[in-house]
C-alpha cells in the first residue's frame, strides 16, 4: 500500500499538467485563507469571542466559512449564499417547465444558464445575510452603531467578498483539479484542526485518557462509515435488447445502473441546520424587543432550541426527512425508465416503462432508507459525544467530518483519473 502511494506521487510530480492544476489549486486556497483573516473595521474582538463561545450555531457556522465568521473577515459569508443559490434553483428547475427544460434538454449551454442565474441569485442573497449578522453583531456589542453610509459599505464589502471566492472556487474548477467550490469549504474546515488541536492541547486533562482514547476510536469508525457509505452503491442490472441490421447484429450488452446509497449527499444536513439556524437568528433579535411578551416568547423559544434532547431530535428528524426530499426532487425514476425504453435497454424480468420506474423507485427508497439513517447518525453523533464527554474541542463535527472525507475521495479520483488520461 505504501509503495502504491509511493508510485502515485511520483507519477503525479512527472505530470507537468497535473504538477501546474494543482499548484494553482493550493495558490487559490493560500489566497482564500489569507482573505479569511481581513477583517472589517470596528470590531470589539472580546464582545465577539465572548459571543461566539456561547453560541453554538454560529459556532458551527464558522467552520463553513472557514474561520471568517468567528473573525468578521470580509469572506465572513463563506460561499454560503452561493450554495443556498444552487439549491433554490434545483428546487425552482423541478417547478418551472421551462427551466426544467433547459436543464435537461439544454445540453451544456442550458446548464451553464442555470449556474449563471444561480450566481445572479446569491447575490441579493449575500446582502440580506451580510445585513442580518451585522445587525445581529450590533445588537450583541460586536460591532459600534454605523452610520447609513458606513452599513451600506460593509455589506457591499461582504457581499463582494462572498461571491469573490466563488469566483476562486470556479478557478479551481477549471484551471486546477477538484471542485473549487467543495475544496474551499474543505480548507476552511481543515484550517480549525491546529486552533482545536491547540486548544485541546491546552485543556488536557490526565484523567479523561479513556475519554479521550474512546473518542478517537469513535472519530475513526465514523470515517470508515463515511467513506463506506459514500462509496456504497446498488447496481441495477441492464440489458441492451438485440439489433439486426444488414447481417450485423449489435446490442445485447450487459451493463448496469448504479443506485448510491447516500444519493443525496450533503445537502440534507444543509437543509436541516438553515431550518434550525434561521429561526434562532430572528429570535435573536426579538429578545431584544421593547414588546415583553415578544421577548418573553423569544427566550423561552430559544431556551427549547439550545435543549440537547430537543435540538438532537429536531436535527436527526430534519436530516432524514430532508434526505428523502432531496431525493425525490433530484432523482426521477419515472426519466431513467423513459431513457433506458429509448435506447432499447430494459432490466431483466421487469417490463420497460412503469413497471420500470416503479420498481427503481421501490429500490430506491429502500437505500434511502439507510442513507437517511446514516446521516442523521452523523450529523448528531459528534454533538451528541461532546456533551456527554465535554470536550468541545475534540469533535470536528459530523457534517465536516462528511464534507472533508468527501472531497477527499472526489479529489483522489480526479488525481487517478488525470494520471489514466496520461497513461493512454
Amino acid at each position: 500500500m505504501f509503495k502504491t502511494f509511493i508510485e502515485k506521487v511520483g507519477l503525479v510530480l512527472s505530470d507537468s499538467v497535473l504538477k501546474r492544476r494543482i499548484f494553482v489549486t493550493i495558490a487559490i486556497l493560500v489566497l482564500a485563507r489569507v482573505l479569511a483573516v481581513v477583517a472589517i473595521p470596528g470590531i470589539d474582538q472580546s464582545a465577539l469571542a465572548s459571543f461566539f463561545s456561547g453560541n453554538q450555531f454560529l459556532s458551527l457556522l464558522n467552520i463553513f466559512s472557514g474561520g471568517g465568521l468567528a473573525s468578521l473577515s470580509i469572506i465572513m459569508l463563506g460561499v454560503g449564499p452561493y450554495i443556498t443559490a444552487s439549491i433554490i434553483m434545483q428546487l425552482l428547475t423541478l417547478m418551472i417547465p421551462n427551466l426544467k427544460e433547459m436543464q435537461q434538454d439544454g445540453g451544456d449551454s442550458g446548464r451553464q444558464k442555470l449556474s449563471q442565474y444561480g450566481r445572479l441569485l446569491a447575490v441579493p442573497l449575500s446582502f440580506l445575510q451580510a445585513y442580518a449578522f451585522i445587525s445581529l453583531f450590533q445588537k450583541q456589542g460586536v460591532l459600534p452603531a454605523l452610520t447609513t453610509g458606513t452599513l451600506v459599505l460593509d455589506i457591499l464589502l461582504i457581499t463582494a467578498g462572498s461571491m469573490l471566492l466563488v469566483w476562486l472556487g470556479e478557478l479551481i474548477t477549471e484551471f486546477g483539479i477538484g471542485n473549487g467550490v467543495s475544496l474551499i469549504i474543505f480548507a476552511g474546515i481543515v484550517s480549525s484542526l491546529p486552533s482545536a488541536i491547540a486548544q485541546l492541547a491546552f485543556t488536557f486533562d490526565p484523567a479523561q485518557i479513556p475519554v479521550y482514547i474512546a473518542m478517537f476510536v469513535v472519530t475513526i469508525l465514523l470515517i470508515f462509515g463515511v467513506v463506506i457509505v459514500s462509496e456504497a452503491e446498488r447496481p441495477i442490472p441492464i440489458t441492451y435488447s438485440k439489433q439486426i441490421r444488414g447481417g450485423t447484429t449489435s446490442g445485447g450488452m450487459q451493463s448496469y445502473l448504479p443506485l448510491r446509497v447516500n444519493q443525496a449527499g450533503v445537502i440534507p444536513i444543509i437543509f436541516a441546520l438553515s431550518i434550525l439556524l434561521f429561526p434562532q437568528m430572528i429570535l435573536q433579535f426579538l429578545t431584544s424587543s421593547t414588546v415583553a411578551s415578544v421577548a418573553s416568547a423569544a427566550t423561552a423559544i430559544l431556551a427549547l432550541l439550545n435543549n440537547l434532547w430537543f435540538y438532537n431530535s429536531a436535527y436527526f428528524l430534519l436530516v432524514f426527512l430532508f434526505t428523502y426530499f432531496y431525493t425525490a426532487v433530484t432523482f426521477d425514476p419515472e426519466q431513467i425508465a423513459e431513457n433506458l425504453q429509448k435506447s432499447g435497454a430494459f432490466v431483466p424480468g421487469i417490463r420497460p416503462g412503469e413497471p420500470t420506474a416503479d420498481y427503481i423507485s421501490r429500490v430506491l427508497t429502500r437505500l434511502t432508507l439507510i442513507g437517511a439513517l446514516f446521516l442523521g447518525v452523523v450529523a448528531v453523533l459528534p454533538l451528541v459525544l461532546r456533551s456527554v464527554t465535554q470536550i468541545q474541542s475534540m469533535a470536528i463535527g459530523g457534517t465536516a467530518l462528511l464534507i472533508v472525507v468527501s472531497v477527499v475521495i472526489d479529489l483522489i479520483k480526479k488525481i487517478d483519473a488525470q494520471l489514466s488520461v496520461r497513461e493512454y
